[in-house]
């Protein structure tokens, strides 16, 4: 920063300390993006960051006239967030996916009721975290040096949203979660981390430790195979064009040739997941059969992103409706050429906040 924006900003500081709403919002309104995403790290629920980042503002508004700048002021918002994001863990019982539950069903089995009491992960919009392409996940830059380069330091800038890195770090207590997030995946150093938890340096690296051996011991075994974080390859647009397109047709064939052998699906709210293409495609061949007691519907299909992979918003019609209506966002794991893994979040609120329409017509 050059010594102007360096004026400037101590300007914009001064005047909201004085109680000037205008110029507190152009001071935090740059760090919305990082720390929504730092917040769902922490929480697992979108919804739940979004009302967490808005709290944060508000502790930040309260206590603007008493932040001295010893620290920076992206510092300072990351202590606020950290403290609202323990605060809202307190008590609170770990995030899951169906296949955290129980074992997988058969394809006949019975559906049962969704479990709404459950709190259960929810997706991240790439959009909401990189800008309107929602293209590459970059982590925003650190306040310090780069990630722990220690060989113990296990996590990756390419995972750190994915749902099963998620699903990981719910089985961490809330200080150790804070402590892994602020260490391992934002790259801050044990002093600051210890500075901002007010803690000591031998209580977090004692922390860190105890986090890193749960990640190891809850991270899927093949996590060194993962892809990068990137924008699809062709091959995986190709994939999930092919998907979108036999799933409106409800083509049963054409999808089965796109799932691996071992796919597993599952559809948060409803515990009941899938493993292995022939039982997927027992199950879809059931609900895509218009004289099926589980027949679904017709389907449209809207390509997105979420979580740093491809991901499709699924909208259904039934009957003689000529409307569409939102049913679910599915985040789509593709590995060589095949579908690996879909997991198809049944919320309609979701759809707000991917940005996309409650409904499609024609």
């Amino acid at each position: 920063m050059d010594a102007a924006s360096t004026d400037l900003q101590q300007q914009t500081l001064a005047a909201a300390r004085s109680g000037d709403e205008a110029a507190f919002v152009a001071l935090v309104e740059p760090h919305r993006r990082e720390l929504r995403v730092h917040c769902y790290r922490m929480l697992g629920s979108f919804d739940e960051a979004e009302d967490l980042v808005q709290e944060t503002f508000l502790r930040a508004w309260k206590g603007i006239g008493d932040f001295a700048g010893r620290s920076s002021l992206r510092a300072w918002l990351y202590r606020i967030a950290t403290n609202a994001c323990l605060d809202a863990l307190d008590g609170r019982a770990r995030r899951v996916l169906p296949h955290h539950l129980s074992r997988p069903s058969d394809a006949g089995d019975a559906l049962p009721p969704p479990r709404t009491d459950l709190p259960w992960l929810q997706p991240f919009p790439d959009r909401r975290r990189d800008g309107a392409g929602g293209g590459s996940l970059v982590e925003p830059a650190g306040p310090a040096a780069p990630r722990d380069a220690e060989p113990d330091a296990i996590v990756e800038a390419r995972e750190t949203l994915e749902l099963a890195f998620l699903a990981a770090i719910q089985h961490l207590p809330p200080r150790q979660r804070a402590v892994f997030v602020l260490r391992d995946v934002l790259g801050w150093p044990a002093k600051q981390t210890a500075a901002l938890l007010e803690s000591s340096l031998a209580g977090v690296n004692s922390a860190l430790q105890r986090a890193r051996t749960t990640m190891r011991e809850q991270l899927p075994e093949r996590r060194s195979e993962w892809v990068a974080a990137r924008e699809p390859s062709a091959e995986e647009r190709a994939v999930l064009r092919r998907y979108m397109l036999a799933v409106e047709r409800a083509d049963v064939a054409a999808v089965a040739e796109l799932l691996a052998d071992d796919v597993r699906t599952t559809m948060p709210p409803w515990t009941l997941w899938l493993q292995g293409r022939d039982t997927v495609v027992a199950a879809l061949t059931a609900s895509w059969n218009a004289g099926s007691p589980n027949y679904v519907g017709r389907f449209r299909m809207l390509p997105t992103r979420a979580n740093g992979r491809p991901a499709v918003a699924s909208y259904v019609r039934d009957g003689g409706d000529s409307t569409f209506r939102a049913f679910a966002i599915g985040v789509v794991r593709i590995e060589d050429g095949r579908i690996a893994e879909i997991t198809a979040f049944h919320d309609s609120g979701l759809f707000r906040a991917f940005e996309l329409p409650a409904s499609l017509t024609g």
